[in-house]
């Protein structure tokens, strides 16, 4: 199975490493022109992953038609911009693992949603768990679950992408497995603020709590099952993201919570941290599901510049209710 790669950041260039396993060939494809570069010269992504050395076997371009006559395109572009990339690339019916989480802005659709609309003879896989991509591109034990109603299809794209560090776990539930993807990025800014702002451990962990009850509230809503949002894709990446810098959405939260405004932040930031762009979206697709996130709701006003204690004090007041409501 021919993998390309639709994305040059971080987690694209670990994953064509996962995929580049024994020297087998990889297409990765970037935008930025110093990217090929670094890949096709040094193998390695000096801009994005520097210090792992890639596989020869990782051949990076510029052009998306290079992408053609692949049995497999794993899409690690950013949520707000895989309509368009996938629009523009030669997909035709061949097999999208969606590696992207978020929900895209206007349509409030989740990226799988996206991607049958912009590539509609493409089967649909999504690939999402707990993963930093220096430690996976590094080969240290990782675990995720691959979601694609194909059963068939699902074994050969897990079979192809597991090695002896990278284990997968297949799912039927593509909506659950993304969601858990999408919700967690929100969730991860909030307990970023949690220790920017310094309140503690307990508060860390009651937050994670409570999102977690709110994203299991969400993606029951849209269709997904319980049991994906307790694994790998759903608890598994949350209780990673909300606990180390090495999360971008985390580290946007700690800024948050040491004072300093989204709008600084945002700019100062070399890669994307999604959850500032899905948070406003998550936001009004609870209210059309008809879904309270008061956790959610809280980061939508953080990130519109309230005062981390007025928040925090609104969150706390909240009236009193039965933990499983």
């Amino acid at each position: 199975m021919r993998i390309g790669v639709i994305g040059g950041g971080a987690w694209g260039t670990a994953l064509a490493q996962v995929a580049a396993r024994g020297g087998q060939p990889v297409t990765l494809w970037a935008r930025e022109p110093e990217v090929i570069e670094s890949v096709n010269g040094l193998h390695e992504n000096r801009q994005f992953l520097a210090g792992v050395r890639l596989s020869e076997s990782i051949r990076a371009t510029g052009d998306l038609a290079d992408l053609a006559d692949h049995d497999a395109l794993l899409v690690v572009a950013p949520a707000q911009h895989v309509r368009a990339v996938l629009g523009a690339a030669p997909i035709g019916s061949t097999p999208l693992v969606l590696c992207a989480k978020g929900i895209e802005a206007g349509s409030r659709l989740l990226v799988g949603e996206v991607a049958r609309q912009a590539a509609p003879d493409a089967p649909i896989a999504v690939l999402s768990g707990p993963t930093f991509a220096h430690e996976v591109a590094a080969g240290k034990p990782t675990a995720v679950t691959l979601a694609c109603e194909d059963e068939d299809l699902r074994a050969r794209l897990a079979e192809r992408l597991a090695g002896p560090a990278f284990r997968t776990y297949g799912s039927a539930d593509v909506i659950g497995a993304e969601i858990g993807g999408a919700v967690k990025n929100v969730l991860a800014i909030a307990c970023g603020v949690v220790e920017g702002a310094g309140l503690g451990l307990n508060a860390r962990a009651a937050l994670i709590a409570r999102g977690f009850a709110e994203m299991t509230r969400f993606g029951l809503a849209r269709g997904g099952l319980a049991e994906t949002l307790t694994g790998l894709s759903g608890l598994g990446d949350l209780v990673l993201t909300c606990s180390s810098t090495n999360s971008r959405n985390f580290s946007l939260g700690v800024g948050l919570g040491q004072g300093r405004s989204a709008a600084e932040l945002l700019a100062d930031r070399k890669t994307v941290a999604e959850g500032a762009f899905t948070a406003p979206v998550l936001r009004d697709a609870a209210a059309e599901a008809g879904v309270e996130m008061p956790v959610t709701a809280a980061v939508n006003t953080l990130l519109e510049g309230a005062p981390v204690q007025r928040v925090v004090e609104a969150l706390l007041s909240r009236p009193l209710r039965e933990e499983q409501a």
